[in-house]
């Protein structure tokens, strides 16, 4: 039996305007820039398009029924649905993929983007996550 359960079309409608956003930043910045300019960027395109974004949106963890609020940071969250986190990194670690996941899992989330801006292609930098 298979409890696979398709992403929502609005979630869709969101990533296909992140991946328009990274995209169009990609080829007028490329690679090479802090990661906190590449989230900007994003936040700004996203914006103007008409999501609405929080950066930096706080997680907190759940722990032995207490509730610590120094969790994670999301990077960037889309209309409350869609998680990116940033990276501008020569080397791709796998623990940001694991990373994601949490972050997904512990926002109730399912659907999230890794993109790494520091490649010569962007299409080489990303990653999407559904849970």
């Amino acid at each position: 039996m298979n409890n696979y359960q398709p992403i929502s079309g609005e979630a869709e409608r969101i990533g296909k305007a992140i991946l328009d956003a990274a995209f169009k930043i990609h080829m007028s910045l490329g690679p090479g820039m802090l990661e906190r300019v590449y989230e900007v960027c994003l936040e700004h395109e996203l914006t103007k398009n008409g999501f609405s974004v929080r950066r930096q949106q706080g997680v907190p963890i759940i722990y032995d029924g207490i509730v610590f609020e120094e969790g994670f940071r999301l990077d960037l969250l889309i209309n409350d649905l869609v998680i990116i986190e940033t990276k501008a990194v020569e080397q791709y670690h796998p623990v940001w993929e694991a990373q994601l996941i949490s972050y997904l899992k512990l926002t109730g989330k399912r659907l999230g983007y890794l993109i790494n801006f520091n490649v010569p292609l962007l299409k080489q930098g990303i990653k999407r996550i559904v849970v």
